[in-house]
């Protein structure tokens, strides 16, 4: 891969770096977060207000203008093109019986929003309660079964819309 990146500023202009035009920028850092920058020969105020580092997203004010930056790698571009993402939502839309058993109970209604890791219901099978959690966030469409029913493996439980 190359060392070649995209800067992509308040989700609207785009642009690519690579080191050779970076190492070329002429800026000093004048405090913690704080830069001056020349770019022909115009004078600029840069500050790093906001940064999430793992995300890769930057909240900058350059003269007093505020901007969202978001900077992606080789790697990151790569991962997109491929229709994968980090921190993409979950998108389960049906929630099975993992294991047959007897519905003990029920701790959601239809058109309840949830929460991912919320509590379900209690699915009880070789003598042990089995509490099945939300897979992610969202809003419970149908509930496929009653208290008391007796599920197998790959019964459909709950969907969401």
């Amino acid at each position: 891969m190359s060392s070649d990146f995209k800067v992509k500023v308040n989700d609207t202009f785009e642009f690519d770096f690579n080191t050779e035009n970076t190492s070329k920028l002429d800026s000093v850092s004048v405090e913690k977060n704080k830069f001056h920058i020349l770019q022909k020969n115009l004078p600029y105020k840069a500050e790093i207000i906001c940064s999430d580092f793992n995300q890769k997203k930057y909240t900058v004010k350059v003269n007093n203008n505020i901007y969202q930056v978001a900077i992606s790698n080789p790697l990151d571009i790569l991962i997109k093109e491929l229709g994968f993402g980090a921190g993409i939502s979950k998108v389960i839309q049906l929630l099975k019986a993992p294991m047959p058993g007897l519905i003990l109970e029920i701790n959601v209604e239809v058109g309840q929003t949830v929460k991912e890791n919320d509590n379900l219901l209690i699915l009880t099978a070789m003598k042990m309660e089995n509490s099945l959690l939300s897979p992610r966030d969202g809003v419970i469409k149908s509930i496929a079964i009653n208290v008391g029913d007796s599920v197998i493996k790959g019964d459909l439980l709950i969907e969401f819309e």
